[in-house]
């Protein structure tokens, strides 16, 4: 009987062993689910099909919805560096080290593009301390193999800022925010050293030259070079996975894509050039002279819903789709920058898509963004959450999704109760609030259905703007006057949440003095 137990044992392993070597997707359902965090740059609410877009065809960020669910009240902050790192800290923006855009401008000319190509000090902007708690910090430490692959804006070369400093293993892409400023800058960075690319540097900044027809496409050549840094920074990031299929995994995948320039794929161009027939020319003066901007602008949100339909399909190539959780979203509201037509797109889907109301302000448009989780067999298909929830909730979301403990005096909430359908159990926050020294200064809270915000605090301006949100989602009828008690508790909350920055650069006059 003796004999008979080592001898099915010695079976079992065996059998236990071909079965795995079968099927090592076994293994890797009981080990900590992978992270794949997919954030947009300048796409709004409304730029996907799952979102409301008419226009522009995206299957495969349409599909990630279908797959998971798709939040309607996510939001994060106004423009670029505020928001990631809101996302890599878990603070709101009247406790971040980075409140807004800072080009640390104090080392000489940094929008010189020359300049920088030639001294990488000029690179970057203004660097988070090496002190900061990030998620990729947290999850490094947990045992997760973690990569930021493609545009931080947190800190530039040789600085506590860049992305090796701050918890991620592995990096490509782009340091600074105005390297992206086109997509055929003169090199990228692979860790801490330079990656040539085969391309003249561009000051994006250019117009169109007056001597030539401007109706005429092949006169647009020039701002098309030999290498498209969105292409090697998606072959970085199905390297890594494919590297990294055995370990858990954090990849940070902050897309460039649809920020401007105009600049995409011929082909992607010409499909939407036959779909929406002729268009006026963008002539240049901000960002890159475009022949078909609108067209031009489909293709690259195109090109990123092409990215993440190569990152799903690498993810079921290597055997760990199932046990990776995919999170999707933008940084900011849409941009009309450099040629791009947010109210022909209707980009802000229910907010209003013009100037003054999208990236850089505190409107609906500018802030709330298209949020999508996915994770088979965890997160039930096709559903939809109104949890009012933000960019500083994705932290805590992740710490509690991988058993880390949460960093102390952060901001956010968990919101995996809901993401697992435990909606009875999730908490929530009273009120969301945000603060952006920028365009003369704004506050702004969430409240419920209420959103209170003010603008040009610089001008020493106090004064609030409320809206009810459940009957006017453009906000156009400011009833301030008509709720001075919802006024007081909002004016309460400003004071409370807002702490004097850090930097000189995000202080505001009328909060913080001169």
């Amino acid at each position: 009987m003796k004999n008979f137990k080592i001898v099915f044992v010695l079976v079992l392993i065996l059998f236990s062993q071909k079965l795995l070597a079968q099927h090592p997707g076994i293994v890797k359902k009981l080990s900590k689910p992978n992270i794949i965090y997919i954030l947009a740059d300048d796409m709004g609410y409304g730029d996907a099909g799952v979102y409301g877009q008419q226009k522009i065809e995206t299957p495969n960020i349409d599909a990630l919805a279908k797959n998971g669910m798709r939040f309607t009240q996510y939001y994060a902050m106004p423009v670029c560096a505020p928001s990631r790192y809101s996302l890599m800290t878990g603070l709101h923006s009247g406790h971040a080290y980075i409140r807004g855009n800072d080009e640390w401008s104090e080392r000489g000319d940094v929008w010189n593009f020359q300049a920088m190509e030639a001294n990488p000090a000029l690179e970057g902007q203004l660097p988070i301390p090496d002190s900061t708690i990030t998620i990729a910090k947290l999850l490094k430490q947990a045992g997760y193999k973690t990569a930021l692959v493609g545009k931080w804006g947190l800190g530039g070369p040789m600085t506590t800022g860049i992305p090796n400093n701050q918890g991620f293993d592995y990096f490509y892409g782009s340091l600074c925010q105005r390297q992206d400023h086109q997509y055929y800058p003169g090199h990228l960075w692979e860790n801490i050293y330079r990656v040539p690319l085969n391309n003249k540097v561009q000051d994006p900044d250019i117009k169109f030259p007056s001597d030539k027809d401007p109706l005429d496409p092949a006169n647009y050549a020039t701002y098309s070079q030999n290498d498209y840094a969105p292409d090697f920074i998606i072959k970085a990031a199905l390297k890594f996975i494919g590297q990294n299929k055995d370990h858990p995994f954090f990849l940070y995948y902050p897309d460039p894509l649809p920020h401007a320039s105009m600049q995409a794929p011929a082909e992607l161009v010409e499909y939407y050039h036959k779909k929406f027939g002729d268009e006026k020319p963008y002539l240049g003066g901000s960002y890159v002279p475009c022949r078909y901007p609108r067209a031009t602008h489909a293709a690259m949100i195109a090109l990123l819903d092409e990215h993440v339909g190569e990152i799903v399909k690498k993810l079921k190539e290597e055997g760990v789709y199932e046990n990776t959780i995919i999170l999707f979203s933008s940084d900011n509201g849409a941009s009309n920058e450099g040629g791009a037509d947010c109210p022909w797109f209707d980009s802000n889907g229910p907010f209003k898509s013009e100037f003054g109301w999208g990236k850089g302000f505190l409107y609906e448009g500018g802030i709330r963004e298209p949020f999508i989780a996915s994770w088979p067999g965890k997160i039930k298909s096709g559903t939809t959450s109104g949890l009012i929830c933000a960019a500083w909730d994705v932290v805590p979301t992740l710490c509690q999704l991988t058993r880390i403990a949460m960093p102390k005096n952060i901001d956010g909430i968990s919101f995996l109760p809901t993401l697992l359908n435990h909606s009875t159990i999730q908490k929530k926050h009273p009120y969301l609030y945000w603060e952006f020294a920028a365009d003369n200064g704004q506050q702004a809270v969430r409240m419920g259905k209420w959103k209170g915000i003010r603008f040009n605090i610089n001008k020493d301006n106090l004064k609030l703007k409320l809206f009810d949100l459940d009957s006017d989602i453009r906000e156009q009828h400011d009833v301030a006057a008509q709720h001075a008690e919802i006024i007081k508790q909002m004016e309460e909350i400003m004071k409370e949440e807002h702490a004097t920055p850090a930097v000189a650069t995000f202080k505001m006059k009328a909060l913080d003095g001169e």
